[in-house]
């Protein structure tokens, strides 16, 4: 019944997934990354079984509110007015809202509503404070927000992993569970060995003229 029960998850998520990547460039891919190094800190931390996959599929979910947001406030190259961020800002709630129609994907609706609280209480939308924030939601905010500073914006290029490790580290206590420091300074290490490598090797390729 239970792996019944995630296979027709995975199959809506999917459905899901898909109308938001074709309104919106920047979730194309977002979402499976996000929902992949939520699987990478979860495997960090020892989490598994339901709790893990509740999670991971919330993860994938995090950014479907955004389904209700105006196009033209959500494919603005340049920066936001106070109105249109306060805008943007619902789509936790209306993610929540199209979610909570399906019982059983309640759990993961909560998840979703609370991805932008921060651990000092001054997120959104109900400004939870510390282990009154879902932990779920906890993991997903550090995972969202490693992959929006590792990837290309029209406003800035991609930070390092190095950088974007600075950035969680310096966010630790305030906007993100410090327990979730470590676990993120792990994988990020481990992406800037690859990158490191990667870089060595077509410098080799070039020397070599292949």
């Amino acid at each position: 019944m239970e792996a019944h029960f995630y296979h027709v998850a995975h199959s809506a998520i999917d459905c899901l997934i898909a109308a938001l990547e074709a309104r919106d460039p920047y979730t194309r891919g977002h979402s499976s990354r996000v929902a992949k190094l939520t699987e990478l800190l979860l495997l960090e931390l020892g989490v598994g079984g339901r709790e893990a996959e509740l999670i991971h599929l919330a993860a994938h979910l995090h950014d479907i509110g955004k389904i209700g947001i105006p196009d033209e406030i959500l494919h603005k190259p340049g920066k936001l007015t106070p109105a249109e961020w306060a805008k943007i800002q619902e789509h936790p709630v209306i993610g929540y809202r199209i979610l909570s129609h399906a019982p059983s994907l309640k759990e993961i609706a909560v998840l979703v509503l609370h991805h932008h609280e921060r651990w000092d209480g001054k997120g959104y939308p109900e400004g939870l404070r510390g282990e009154a924030i879902p932990f779920g939601s906890r993991v997903i905010a550090v995972a969202d927000a490693i992959d929006a500073m590792l990837s290309a914006r029209p406003y800035r290029p991609p930070l390092t992993p190095l950088d974007c490790l600075a950035e969680i580290e310096r966010g630790g206590g305030k906007q993100f569970d410090p327990l979730l420091v470590g676990p993120a300074r792990r994988i990020l290490l481990r992406l800037e060995r690859l990158r490191s490598r990667r870089r060595r090797e077509k410098r080799y390729l070039g020397h070599a003229g292949i």
